[in-house]
């Protein structure tokens, strides 16, 4: 069975000497010395490794089961709940006057990464949760938060979101599902609603679902759409429940993956329902939990890359297989082990340094977010808003990519159950459609993004990595400022070709999209690892305690340079041979 052991040294260390996080001034970052984050990342991670990892084959291998309207969670699922409950991580980065603890969101992003790894199907179920009281808290009345919220941060009462039906996915102008007004000022929700993550479960009292659906005689389409809290049983004043609404899962759908969660067609039947923000804009409230979500969800790409990773370094440590071209290096042995080979090298090499910028991207990405909302910073707003598509797209097309890649270190052990790592590709992959697939993120990118603003936060971006290579011009650096330079610039180079081609041909820009999202995905990565690299330079000339780690770095820093980033010439390649050869047949000759 695979293990887990959480990266808390690699956190620290980007939270730390990377991002600096006690010199913001960003609120609540002062409290975030080592010995504090040291003491929830441990804890996390012991939790991660001794409960929830060891429930993934079990998920895997028994899923959920709908008996009666009921649905069974796998064995052991529940008492794991409670003890995730019972810790307080439910509430971790959510406000103290509803229960939660308040800590910054780049602690709970360094959490959530463990949850996804060891367990990213149980993770889901209070993942949804935290995504639900995030829309509530950001558009609910204040009798909504009261009577919601401190249940939800508990995870007392879970919640979902509802947005797809069986005709209508991307296109939510074309929903069916319809909220009637009643004399009380609810509305009743008939419709159907499919792919609902957690919809239906045994390990909470109740069930909050945000529900979109549209009010008839409004606007139409999309600008129709409104936001409605259905709870599975009604709450009385009191607080106490009350009777069961009219909401049932009709069906738990049968998956490639993360079978641990109950993915359910939802029917609502005249089911009582109340409106969330404001009439007709159920689209901007629901975007709250959709952009929080899409972080989270580049998040699973990271994780299931990370706990891939673990377990094909240690299956090439150990099993022995040929022998090295250099001469034996397990002279006691029949075989050498595989990792003196050099294409497996490469393989685990293409891994560690995806995982490790990976990780620094996301969770800079959430210090961006903390400065947003509690710093209330309209530019790191804007800034998050930009790198929300490449964090989700990129990390999870690269993630799925990189277990595939710990399945080929297995050889055909990789192929076959017994050894758990085709569980970590068949969970991985709906991380590239769920939350909006991956090219329509890449569309939101260079069709929404680039533009968002007059551009200003890619410019700002296109100016960060232009300053840091300043700052950093040094014969030392070179190895990392000299190609990052040069992938910041095929980056604006495809930037220019949009800007002179797009408008009189918008299939020119479209048809470069994915590749756009990839190349802003490896610059991304690449600031990273040169941000990484400077730290451990400055580590080794200080006389660190501890060089392997920091010489570690820079190899793999080197690495990703050399070997990952030229990539963005060949997206370059691609972008500017236009949409020609993309759009160059009908449909009928396909």
């Amino acid at each position: 069975m695979p293990s887990y052991t959480a990266p808390t040294k690699d956190m620290q260390f980007i939270l730390h000497d990377v991002l600096k996080v006690t010199e913001h001034s960003i609120p609540g970052y002062d409290e975030l010395d080592r010995d504090f984050t040291a003491a929830i990342l441990e804890e996390c991670g012991k939790l991660n490794a001794e409960v929830l990892a060891p429930l993934n084959v079990v998920g895997d291998t028994e899923g959920c089961v709908l008996e009666n309207g009921v649905v069974r969670t796998p064995t052991g699922f529940k008492a794991a709940f409670d003890q995730v409950r019972e810790g307080g991580w439910t509430g971790l980065d959510m406000p103290e006057e509803y229960g939660g603890q308040n800590m910054p969101f780049v602690l709970g992003a360094a959490t959530l990464e463990m949850f996804a790894a060891s367990n990213q199907a149980f993770a889901m179920y209070q993942g949804l949760t935290h995504g639900a009281a995030s829309a509530i808290l950001a558009h609910g009345s204040d009798d909504q938060k009261a009577t919601y919220l401190p249940k939800m941060i508990a995870c007392d009462w879970t919640g979902t979101m509802n947005l797809t039906e069986p005709h209508c996915g991307t296109d939510l102008g074309l929903m069916r599902t319809k909220a009637e007004p009643q004399e009380d000022g609810s509305y009743a929700i008939t419709g159907q609603k499919i792919f609902i993550s957690a919809g239906e479960h045994d390990m909470a009292d109740n069930i909050i679902h945000l529900v979109l659906a549209k009010i008839p005689g409004g606007p139409e389409g999309i600008k129709g759409v409104s936001l409605f809290i259905v709870p599975k049983f009604l709450v009385n004043e009191d607080g106490s429940l009350g009777a069961r609404n009219g909401v049932a899962c009709g069906k738990i759908e049968e998956k490639m993956g993360i079978h641990g969660n109950s993915t359910c067609v939802m029917n609502y039947d005249g089911a009582k329902g109340w409106l969330l923000g404001d009439l007709h804009k159920g689209m901007r409230a629901m975007f709250t939990m959709m952009n929080e979500a899409r972080i989270g969800v580049g998040m699973q790409g990271l994780a299931q890359a990370e706990a891939a990773y673990q377990n094909a370094l240690i299956y090439a440590k150990d099993r022995l297989q040929g022998r090295a071209v250099t001469g034996v290096e397990n002279p006691d042995g029949p075989a050498d082990p595989l990792i003196v080979h050099p294409d497996i090298r490469r393989n685990l090499m293409d891994q560690k340094s995806f995982t490790e910028g990976a990780r620094a991207f996301v969770l800079w990405g959430a210090t961006l977010i903390d400065q947003a909302h509690r710093g209330k910073d309209d530019d790191a707003d804007g800034l998050i808003s930009l790198m929300t598509p490449v964090i989700k797209g990129f990390l999870t097309d690269k993630g799925y990519d990189m277990t595939v890649q710990a399945q080929q270190v297995y050889g055909g052990h990789g192929y076959i159950e017994e050894w758990g790592m085709s569980q970590f590709t068949r969970d991985a992959r709906i991380a590239m459609i769920y939350e909006g697939a991956n090219g329509v993120q890449a569309l939101d990118l260079v069709g929404r993004k680039l533009a968002q603003d007059g551009g200003k936060h890619v410019m700002a971006f296109f100016e960060m990595v232009k300053t840091f290579c300043k700052d950093n011009d040094s014969e030392e650096m070179e190895p990392f400022v000299g190609p990052l330079k040069q992938a910041s610039k095929d980056l604006q180079a495809a930037g220019m070709f949009f800007m002179q081609n797009g408008m009189k041909n918008p299939n020119a820009a479209l048809a470069g999209s994915t590749d756009f999202m990839h190349m802003m995905g490896h610059v991304c990565l690449a600031l990273m690892w040169a941000r990484m690299a400077k730290t451990s330079l400055d580590a080794l000339a200080n006389g660190t305690t501890d060089p392997d780690f920091h010489e570690t770095k820079l190899v793999t820093a080197r690495y990703y340079m050399t070997r990952q980033l030229p990539a963005t010439g060949m997206h370059l390649a691609r972008i500017q041979s236009g949409a020609d050869t993309v759009m160059g047949l009908t449909a009928d000759q396909f």
